[in-house]
């Protein structure tokens, strides 16, 4: 199926972030963490950066499960941010561990070559250069830093799309039902993202399908 960009990069509306802060997208948090645990395992002391963080849930749990972990959270859209403001309140031994970002890529407030991590979940999809990931990735990862990047995986056909939909956002809002499609037919296919790694000079990365809607991006970032 062919690909079908997004036609907005950034969800910088106030009613779109309401409705994602409302969600709890627990699966899809779990399975990142899973997978980074697994490329980390142990207690992670280091200084993450998570790109296109939106609310944050995850760099939240993140630093919740590691108490050394330092995190720089960078998303587009203030009013995703504003959430992840709302939500650090209630969390002071989390906040006084994570800088929230607002900025698009290339970042002057990011610390090149600096992070020990660099994470990101559903950003990818809604770039309009999928380079400009791969471009982060260089630019702030130190060298041999884990990369942990998940986002969703285009289907075969617009059947396939239709049926996801229908499994994972039956009850949720027509909002979140539309964005969830539109970003299905603007995601990547594993051999699309093995491309734009090999010309990113990121080939050592590996791409994996993780469920029936994600793939998975890790490794570490070249010497």
């Amino acid at each position: 199926m062919k690909r079908i960009p997004e036609p907005e990069e950034l969800m910088a509306d106030a009613a779109q972030a309401r409705a994602y802060a409302s969600v709890d997208f627990a699966e899809a948090r779990e399975l990142f963490l899973d997978h980074f645990t697994c490329l980390q395992p142990g207690d992670f002391g280091g200084h993450a950066l998570d790109l296109g963080c939106g609310p944050a849930d995850i760099p939240i749990a993140l630093a919740e499960l590691n108490p050394a972990a330092r995190i720089d959270a960078l998303d587009g859209a203030d009013a995703m941010l504003a959430h992840a403001r709302s939500a650090l309140q209630n969390r002071p031994a989390v906040a006084e561990r994570m800088r929230l970002v607002c900025d698009l890529l290339p970042s002057n407030q990011l610390r090149e070559q600096a992070y020990d991590a660099v994470l990101s979940n559903s950003l990818l999809h809604h770039l309009l250069d999928p380079g400009t990931l791969w471009d982060a990735v260089k630019c702030y990862a130190r060298p041999g830093a884990a990369v942990c990047v998940m986002d969703l995986l285009r289907p075969a056909d617009p059947a396939a799309v239709d049926e996801l939909v229908t499994r994972h956002a039956a009850d949720a809002p027509e909002l979140l039902r539309r964005d969830f499609r539109n970003s299905l037919f603007a995601a990547y296919e594993t051999a699309e993202v093995e491309s734009q790694l090999a010309a990113a000079g990121l080939d050592g990365l590996q791409v994996r399908r993780i469920s029936d809607r994600h793939l998975l991006v890790s490794g570490f970032a070249p010497a």
